[in-house]
């Protein structure tokens, strides 16, 4: 039988453990399921035991967890509240089912990883668990990458859902895109998916905090800002990652031309960093809106020079200037969603959602920019100034008809 550790300082005294706890590799029962840690003494106890579960209740438990935190954000609870949470008493019976956390879209995988994050050093079972998130973000955006494109786009303006997560996902797919352009390997790209993936566990509850945060950054935030790269590969070392090239680019992914970063993932690293500003930049905070995405390109890649403006170039070409999941404003008053990436940067498919007096469209139709002159693309639109709610549905059903 496997054996994995328990995050015993995640652990709450005087809850009672949904879990059966074992000392290191099963040799001894500590603790039954429904026993509680009595006291910090105990936990002690427990730490020179090196306690540990069964992998299939400690998966079970991770998966309860991770269920936990998506329910607290939906229910807007605090994020700091959330950071300090401990792991649930009770584990359901469909947290059992093998897989389940891999079986559905992107929100689904934005929840599983945000759970890594959020646990860092102490997330049971990591790399498989990172490792099978990583091949259903590969597959997902290979079957549909317009889809894709439009979920975590939309995620991203969506603030119950947290920003930590969505952030790495949308970074992971964007260098994904843009390095097919730059021509960089199949295995050069799936180090970068993986980098982009972890390269903030060092601060993913502080980020999700700091996204919320209406008061400037703290001495000690910004401190924390400019070390997080260094405590995330602290946490990937731990967690049993050792490949040098995402350790790396992990290091660095705040400053990839750092003389004392090794020269062979200077593409990658250069990618990953205009990637991550870029989301940032469309990311919305209480003290800014958000950045159209058109801008957000602009504003990285304005007064560089040489390479950095071919990656800014690569990065509009792979997601397109208004990437499905933005918005627009149509010439003839109104206001779209983009929902597929056009021929050129400039000109995407939309659907209009808003009239020009202000009131929803009922019936989704695609309209493509490039040919239909009442339907051009007369400038982009923060997504804080649109209040109508999508229906994701009737969006994929209107793109099943647009000519293929």
């Amino acid at each position: 039988m496997n054996y994995i550790p328990i995050p015993i300082s995640m652990l709450e005294v005087g809850k009672p453990l949904p879990v059966d706890v074992w000392s290191g590799n099963g040799q001894q029962l500590l603790l039954r399921k429904g026993q509680p840690i009595v006291s910090e003494q105990h936990r002690d106890k427990l730490h020179a035991h090196q306690a540990c579960s069964t992998a299939t209740e400690g998966l079970a438990w991770q998966q309860a967890y991770e269920r936990m935190v998506h329910q607290m954000l939906r229910d807007g609870v605090d994020v700091l509240t959330i950071a300090t949470a401990p792991m649930p008493s009770v584990i359901l019976e469909r947290d059992y089912v093998v897989g389940q956390q891999f079986s559905g879209g992107w929100l689904d995988i934005q929840e599983v990883l945000r759970g890594v994050l959020y646990q860092g050093g102490l997330a049971i079972n990591p790399l498989p668990r990172l490792a099978g998130l990583e091949r259903k973000c590969a597959a997902l955006l290979k079957s549909d990458t317009d889809d894709s494109l439009f979920c975590l786009f939309q995620a991203l303006a969506d603030g119950t859902l947290g920003y930590c997560a969505t952030n790495a996902l949308l970074c992971a797919v964007v260098c994904d895109l843009a390095g097919q352009k730059l021509g960089l390997d199949p295995m050069q790209r799936q180090t970068l998916r993986r980098a982009a993936l972890t390269m903030n566990i060092g601060m993913a509850r502080e980020q999700d905090s700091l996204a919320r945060q209406s008061e400037p950054l703290t001495p000690e935030q910004r401190t924390l800002i400019a070390d997080h790269p260094w405590r995330s590969v602290d946490i990937l070392v731990t967690l049993g990652i050792d490949d040098e090239d995402v350790l790396d680019i992990v290091r660095w992914h705040h400053a990839p031309q750092s003389p004392k970063a090794m020269s062979r993932n200077l593409a990658s690293r250069r990618l990953l960093h205009l990637a991550d500003g870029f989301v940032a930049r469309m990311a919305g905070r209480k003290t800014r809106m958000s950045f159209a995405p058109v801008k957000a390109v602009k504003s990285m890649v304005m007064g560089a020079e040489g390479e950095v403006v071919g990656v800014g170039s690569a990065m509009a070409q792979a997601v397109g200037f208004y990437p499905p999941g933005s918005y627009v404003q149509l010439t003839n008053g109104e206001t779209a969603v983009s929902v597929q990436r056009g021929e050129r940067a400039n000109t995407p498919w939309v659907v209009p959602i808003v009239d020009k007096d202000g009131m929803p469209i009922s019936k989704y139709v695609g309209r493509n920019t490039a040919t239909e002159t009442a339907y051009a693309i007369a400038g982009a639109v923060n997504f804080e100034k649109v209040r109508v709610t999508i229906n994701p549905e009737k969006v994929r059903q209107a793109r099943e008809r647009i000519p293929r």
